[in-house]
């Protein structure tokens, strides 16, 4: 049996142990095998091309050390190499898989596995005139992974000579084909022509935006085979771009998505594991812990956080078992509690319920906010729906793009900020505010039963917010006054009783943005630790959440689970 396929059965059958995602990304090569029986699955594993970069790989020689050693793959390393090149079309030949997500424990061999990608697609993999880019958040960390090729062609002298290596301008020229390997970062200057037949992302937890994936993906349109490769560690920020393609490349392991063309290889513990039994270390550690003498370090590790606790235990917990864990002083919300209340249900789905409005307004030219919030009960449990929605002028978008690191651009795309032209594009005009909400008011044949606000700015809006016929109410902004609210909300949400749209991506960003300040009593309020950080969206649910939990829902407001059902929920 072939190797690949051989570690696959080998981990389903349980004779190794793995975690569970590493597992399904097995069993899912197997299942796949088992589909390219038939005529209609477009692909197959062609076991010979496997076998181009594995046999590849174990020419190379490792030199860090005492001595130069032959490099002998790791079954799991063999499985993830020859996945990527033996999966193929079945009519073309050209290889299946143009995305990769890897995530491994520190020091498992994610910088081997760039130095065989880097200069196997670089000389051998029969392209010319190839780009292969190593990026990172910095030009500095993408040298690093420029410098494991460097470190692989330097220790052979045949393989020497089929490249010049050109350190001074992180570089490297493929003699062979014409290709070129190239370290990029964020701050490196623009790259025209981007069509990157590889690119490697390193570190991707590490990067605040999407912008370098991204750029590199788009490249890939016109080429007929080609590869993304992102490998990484996990992180501490639950809503970072790598932690959404984490969670992304999940449900393409238990099929909830279906993606033929990603490839994904997560090795880490389970939920459920007891992260002190150095049994389960090797889920997420498959090379350091293979030995006695790995494990043996890692105790070490693991004393010191268990002793320490604080960053040292998150460090162990998301480098060494590769656990993405939540980590921000005073952070306000859990961001799994926050990510599991996402719902399919829009304002169509709140069509004549009553509802609360809450409403945060800038001092000039930053985010102003609305947010309404429909409670309800499903079978004597009360509900919440929140809907959000925001407003900035138009000729601030760009400039906070560039302060808040935050794609302002897709947001109003995909119509949760609306853009204000108006008191010339510099600040927000509230009569926009005022046109949304009468819009969807009368669209939804909404029962608006008060509008919430603060007070700081509000005074020149007070009048305009007499068109909407509604009582309004200010609201104190003090730990004192928001305490409860921001308490329940936090609650509600852990218990699972708010749902949002999943589409949000703006609202669940100040979410995660939102920390906690408390009083001399205890009492807390949401603030934020920077001023690029915007909390907008969510003080504003704060404010109609503060009356909202007040309203005594009478029995026209009982929810059934038979009217759900008749509404398609």
């Amino acid at each position: 049996m072939h190797r690949v396929t051989q570690y696959a059965l080998d981990v389903v059958e349980g004779r190794i142990t793995v975690g569970k995602y590493e597992r399904l990304s097995a069993q899912r090569h197997l299942d796949d095998i088992e589909r390219s029986k038939v005529a209609p699955y477009v692909y197959r594993f062609d076991e010979e091309k496997a076998d181009i970069i594995i046999d590849y790989a174990e020419t190379l020689e490792l030199v860090e050390g005492d001595e130069k050693e032959q490099l002998a793959l790791e079954p799991f390393q063999a499985f993830v190499l020859g996945s990527l090149h033996g999966w193929v079309h079945k009519e073309t030949g050209y290889r299946r898989f143009r995305n990769s997500y890897i995530q491994l424990g520190r020091q498992n061999g994610k910088s081997l596995k760039n130095g065989i990608l880097g200069t196997f697609y670089g000389n051998f993999d029969g392209y010319n005139y190839g780009q292969i880019y190593c990026t990172a958040t910095k030009q500095e960390q993408a040298k690093i992974v420029l410098k494991e090729m460097i470190k692989f062609i330097r220790a052979d002298p045949d393989l020497d000579e089929l490249f010049k290596i050109k350190e001074y301008n992180s570089t490297i020229e493929c003699l062979i084909t014409n290709s070129i390997i190239m370290a990029l970062g964020r701050d490196s200057k623009s790259i025209d022509g981007f069509r990157p037949l590889l690119g490697i992302v390193d570190e991707y937890h590490a990067h605040k935006t999407n912008q370098m994936y991204k750029q590199l993906e788009g490249g890939t349109g016109k080429l007929k085979e080609s590869l993304i490769s992102v490998i990484t560690t996990a992180g501490f920020d639950l809503n970072s771009p790598c932690c959404q393609l984490y969670e992304y490349c999940i449900k393409v392991l238990e099929g909830v998505i279906q993606n033929e063309t990603q490839f994904v290889f997560i090795a880490q513990l389970d939920k459920e594991d007891d992260i002190w039994d150095p049994a389960n270390w090797i889920k997420a550690n498959p090379l350091t812990c293979k030995t006695p003498e790995g494990i043996r370090a890692m105790e070490d590790i693991a004393r010191k956080a268990k002793e320490m606790g604080g960053e040292e235990l998150l460090d162990f917990m998301t480098k060494r078992l590769n656990i993405w864990v939540q980590f921000s002083e005073n952070q306000y919300m859990n961001m799994e509690h926050w990510k599991a209340c996402k719902s399919k249900r829009t304002l169509e789905d709140m069509r004549g319920r009553i509802c609360y409005a809450g409403l945060d307004l800038s001092s000039g030219g930053d985010l102003t906010s609305l947010a309404l919030v429909f409670p309800y009960v499903v079978d004597g449990v009360r509900k919440y729906f929140v809907h959000s929605h925001s407003f900035i002028p138009k000729n601030r978008v760009v400039e906070h793009m560039k302060t808040d690191d935050a794609p302002y651009n897709i947001w109003i795309r995909e119509k949760l900020l609306t853009v204000t032209e108006t008191l010339g594009g510099i600040k927000t005009d509230y009569k926009y505010i005022i046109s949304y909400l009468k819009q969807i008011i009368e669209e939804y044949d909404l029962d608006l039963q008060l509008i919430c606000y603060d007070p700081h700015n509000a005074s020149a809006f007070l009048y305009d917010l007499e068109d909407i016929g509604c009582d309004t109410l200010s609201i104190v902004q003090s730990a004192r006054n928001l305490n409860d609210a921001t308490v329940d909300f936090r609650l509600e949400v852990e218990a699972g009783n708010v749902e949002y749209d999943e589409k949000n991506e703006l609202l669940t960003w100040s979410v995660a943005n939102a920390k906690t300040v408390s009083n001399s009593f205890g009492e807390i309020k949401l603030d934020k630790d920077l001023k690029q950080k915007r909390i907008d969206p969510v003080d504003a649910i704060i404010d109609a959440w503060k009356m909202a939990i007040q309203e005594e829902l009478d029995v026209n407001q009982y929810v059934t689970d038979e009217y759900l059902e008749k509404l398609g929920w």
